[in-house]
């Protein structure tokens, strides 16, 4: 059973990478931007950043997710360890994936996606709000800029070692 997460800020890949890890994990996979109440998609659209309280419950619902005897793969930003340690309170094993890449790259593959909520001149907030994986956290990091196939092996190359129980 594997419950992971895919995070990083916007325009890493989550939802294309989380898609291929499910499938070849034979997960199911969930973007947790689905579960952004109305207000929250209002206001980033606008170009104004989420607080903390506007993030609680959305936490709070992707941590939810992990319940049962399930695998499941979510793409979720988790920017900050404390928006981790949410998810961790409902998910004691999950494993964190973070997708990292330049501002530059970033920025690009964001100006590049047509229809999306999430404005381009958002990528500074969520970089300067972005913090690393800690040693004590369970995951490991991959750089955006190898092809998303490439990236999954990689991911799944990492989750066998870390899936095992000690």
């Amino acid at each position: 059973m594997h419950h992971i997460v895919v995070m990083g800020v916007a325009g890493c890949g989550k939802s294309t990478v989380g898609v291929l890890l499910a499938a070849a994990l034979d997960a199911p996979f969930l973007d947790a931007d689905s579960l952004h109440p109305a207000e929250n998609v209002a206001k980033m659209a606008a170009g104004t950043p989420l607080d903390d309280a506007d993030r609680a419950p959305w936490l709070a619902a992707v941590a939810a997710r992990f319940a049962g005897d399930h695998s499941l793969v979510i793409a979720c930003s988790a920017l900050r360890v404390a928006y981790r340690d949410l998810i961790r309170a409902g998910a004691p094993d999950v494993v964190f994936v973070h997708l990292h890449g330049t501002p530059e790259l970033l920025a690009a593959r964001i100006g590049a996606r047509p229809g999306h909520f999430m404005p381009p001149a958002m990528l500074a907030s969520q970089l300067a709000t972005l913090e690393p994986l800690l040693a004590a956290e369970s995951g490991f990091v991959l750089d955006v800029a190898s092809d998303p196939h490439e990236l999954v092996d990689a991911a799944l190359a990492r989750l066998v070692p870390v899936s095992r129980p000690s």
